[in-house]
């Protein structure tokens, strides 16, 4: 496998163990494997979003249907939960054969990736040849693609880091952060250092992209963040864990033990002294499967069953943990739109009202959409125009009102609302046939039946 030359600092060359020996060249490298995502000698010395590697990647819807358009990976400088040097990836997109313009805006899109094994993260799971069961991100392309349709340039990065990290602390923030840097400086996207940003999230990617507008005004005050909108973006993470534990939705706390007994002190000792075998057991599936495969398997799971002691004895010990993870203790100084189902199944509504409260009270500038009709996965292909338009007028600099809460029936309600619905229909359908991302106003039906012919 070649490795990239364009590089700051020397680069270890793999070894024959980390070469990709298989006959079909279409199949990426797993992250793991991959030695375009090693660590250059010295990179520690650079500064956050410094660009270490480069290479141009082809994606694919479900790892199978090639894509139209121009992409990326940056392997950059960044920093992990505690604020010491690693490095991070972020995949980079442009319309297909768009030139480089200064004047285009960036959206940052945060991937509702929700797992520990490495196949979905988003540099991974984009790529033709993937193999990434289970994977959300690549559904979520559906929805990214139109933002390719309305010119804009777009990073997404593997804010999990390359460990899985799902629900960790800060380092979310960090590691889209420095993707933007990198992004600002990768010569090919013409962007200029104060281009406009957007930031945008669903579910998982809503909490990092909390995380996200939550550390720039201290780790990243020079980026131009102009909006973000956070869908369904947790709230508190402690409540959402008791409340899904042992019941539909009980894969997710498995995900989230599986992820940070690494990285939290005292949840490794609890699943090092409290877990039982079977309980290790579900927690090995846990980092295995992404999200969408894992959760069926452990429908009705309780965390109390794989313990030596009560999970309320146990809590205690994790308090600080979970402190540590609640959002809406840092204040961000950009407009935001948060928008979230009142009758989630997954996020509890008090959780994000929660979290809106803290943001409010800090002095942020926060929009409140609550959706009476949509449940956790119906409101983000609902919510896509509402929150790309709302974005665009951020991008645009057109005026706020003033904040307010809304709780209406349907976000997805009303002209524009439909417009942009079936826009996104569209979108879809070019990403299903492989189509050209073609700018908003094109029609669909000629390219279709040139296809045809």
């Amino acid at each position: 496998m070649a490795v990239s030359t364009d590089v700051i600092g020397r680069v270890d060359m793999p070894t024959q163990r980390d070469v990709d020996t298989t006959t079909d060249r279409s199949l990426p490298l797993p992250p793991s494997r991959d030695p375009f995502l090693r660590a250059p000698a010295g990179f520690a010395a650079h500064s956050p979003g410094t660009i270490l590697r480069t290479r141009p990647v082809e994606l694919a819807l479900f790892g199978l249907v090639p894509q139209r358009v121009s992409a990326w990976q940056l392997l950059y400088r960044s920093s992990d939960l505690h604020g010491k040097p690693e490095v991070a990836v972020t995949t980079v997109l442009l319309p297909e054969g768009a030139a480089p313009d200064d004047g285009r805006p960036l959206l940052a899109f945060q991937s509702a990736v929700d797992a520990v094994t490495d196949r979905c993260a988003p540099s991974y799971a984009l790529r033709r040849g993937a193999l990434a069961p289970g994977s959300v991100t690549q559904l979520e392309w559906l929805l990214v693609a139109n933002a390719l349709r309305r010119g804009w340039a777009v990073t997404i990065a593997d804010h999990e880091g390359p460990h899985g990290n799902f629900g960790a602390a800060r380092e979310p923030g960090y590691r889209a952060l420095d993707g933007i840097r990198a992004a600002l400086r990768f010569a090919p996207l013409g962007l200029r250092p104060d281009t406009k940003i957007a930031v945008w999230g669903y579910s998982g990617g809503g909490m990092a992209s909390s995380w996200l507008v939550e550390m720039a005004p201290t780790y990243a005050p020079e980026l131009a963040i102009v909006g973000a909108v956070l869908g369904a973006p947790v709230g508190d993470p402690k409540h959402v864990f008791l409340s899904l534990n042992g019941g539909l939705w009980a894969g997710f706390p498995a995900i989230v033990i599986a992820a940070l007994h690494r990285v939290y002190p005292a949840l490794a000792e609890v699943v090092g002294k409290e877990m039982t075998d079977e309980g290790r057991r579900v927690l090995a599936l846990a980092e295995r499967l992404g999200p969408i495969a894992v959760l069926p398997l452990l429908i009705g799971r309780d965390i109390d069953d794989y313990l030596t002691r009560p999970l309320a004895e146990v809590l205690p010990d994790l308090d600080g943990m979970f402190d540590d993870m609640r959002l809406g203790n840092s204040t961000p100084t950009c407009p935001l739109l948060v928008i979230q189902p009142v009758h989630d199944q997954c996020i509890d509504v008090a959780g994000v009202d929660g979290q809106v409260d803290r943001y409010r009270r800090a002095g942020a500038a926060v929009w409140y959409l609550r959706d009476r009709l949509s449940e956790h996965f119906s409101l983000l292909p609902l919510s896509t125009p509402i929150s790309l338009d709302w974005l665009a007028d951020r991008l645009a600099g057109k005026p706020l009102e003033t904040p307010t809460t809304k709780t209406v029936w349907s976000v997805a309600m009303g002209p524009a609302r439909l417009r942009g619905l079936a826009e996104m229909a569209s979108t879809a359908l070019r990403v299903t046939l492989g189509l050209r991302l073609v700018p908003v106003s094109e029609p669909l039906v000629g390219e279709v039946r040139e296809l045809a012919a």
